[in-house]
């Protein structure tokens, strides 16, 4: 089952939050689908479908003579999606940890920051495979918290090790809640342990400006998730309310999370 920390019932910070995403990584992630042939008449699932950016460009993609099924386990964001006239859509309430897919079902299979939050993440990721039609395609992108020191760019010695101490504190909730410790890094061994081909993986980081998009991301998370961290003492108020002050300073800058971006194809 989903121990989901950023709950979709914080509108303000979870509407924040979908909308940073969808301007750092769609175009990254439309690359990566685009490259896997996607097309008039696929069957797609979007797994986590999130406000629903990435399931409307997939029904644009498919047309009418295709379908796209989008799962959420807490569909309120995509309301509008489901209201938009396209009847080739359908928008379920699903828990990829625990709930059932259709077997041998889909051309394409695309999960973003699902994964990472999934007790049960293997079994889960199993599950997506086993959806797929023979030749379709699995894309899975997630975040590894824990995979670099997400202070380096901050020159500021003190500065550095309030950042280094939150990133750690939010990381340590993300892994003790979701998939574990090193789950986004481990994505290429899993696919080919699915007996998935031609699969790869690519890495993405980059440096985010106090202010910017990607700190913004990252306030909505310490807004939402930094109570937990300084309940469970892994932090202090006084320094979860310096970090949120850092990252609407333009004069600091942190690393993103590496997001690793893995796909590989059923026999």
């Amino acid at each position: 089952m989903t121990s989901y920390i950023f709950d979709n019932a914080a509108e303000e910070p979870t509407a924040q939050r979908f909308a940073s995403l969808e301007a750092l990584y769609d175009p990254r992630t439309i690359r990566f689908l685009e490259a896997t042939g996607v097309g008039p008449g696929w069957r797609c699932l979007e797994v986590g479908g999130g406000s629903g950016s990435i399931a409307a460009w997939l029904a644009d993609r498919v047309g009418p003579a295709g379908h796209v099924l989008v799962t959420d386990i807490d569909p309120r964001f995509l309301a509008a999606l489901a209201a938009a006239g396209r009847p080739h859509v359908e928008v379920v309430r699903h828990d990829i940890g625990v709930d059932p897919l259709p077997a041998a079902s889909f051309d394409l299979v695309h999960a973003r920051l699902v994964l990472i939050h999934v007790p049960e993440a293997a079994a889960a990721l199993a599950r997506l495979a086993a959806a797929l039609r023979p030749g379709g395609w699995l894309v899975v992108e997630d975040f590894d918290p824990t995979c670099i020191d997400r202070a380096f760019p901050t020159g500021d010695g003190p500065d550095a090790a309030v950042a280094r101490k939150a990133y750690a504190a939010l990381g340590a909730i993300l892994v003790a809640r979701g998939a574990g410790p090193g789950w986004g890094r481990s994505l290429y061994q899993r696919f080919l342990e699915l007996g998935l081909t031609e699969v790869g993986m690519e890495g993405h980081l980059v440096a985010r400006p106090g202010g910017s998009v990607g700190a913004r991301l990252d306030a909505a998370n310490f807004a939402q998730a930094g109570p937990a961290a300084v309940a469970a003492g892994l932090l202090t108020a006084a320094e979860l309310d310096r970090m949120l002050a850092l990252l609407g300073d333009p004069a600091c800058a942190f690393a993103s999370p590496t997001m690793f971006t893995a796909w590989g194809r059923r026999p």
